[in-house]
């Protein structure tokens, strides 16, 4: 494998890791109830969208510092993640 897609693989999976972190990170601190009861509730009211991307606001600052230290293709990988996401808010919210 070339070395440059392993470092985009690399940046998609830490940009995945930080929006799962950052939506983790969101209900622990903002919701009254327990992961699985928030993501029920959230995926019952048709809400599960706007956490996922409320998680991704994590990637931004990952993306910012993958920059910063001049790793280009990683924050490339990060992009990418942030891209799936929002098609699976967009899957979400239409279907």
């Amino acid at each position: 494998m070339k070395a440059h897609i392993k470092q985009i693989l690399i940046g998609f999976a830490i940009g995945l890791l930080a929006n799962i972190t950052g939506t983790y990170l969101y209900i622990f601190f903002f919701s009254k109830h327990s992961l699985e009861t928030t993501l029920k509730d959230a995926i019952e009211h048709d809400l599960i969208g706007s956490l996922i991307a409320l998680g991704a606001i994590l990637n931004l600052v990952v993306f910012f510092l993958l920059l910063k230290k001049n790793q280009f293709y990683r924050a490339r990988g990060v992009v990418l993640s942030t891209v799936l996401a929002a098609l699976i808010i967009l899957l979400f919210k239409f279907v």
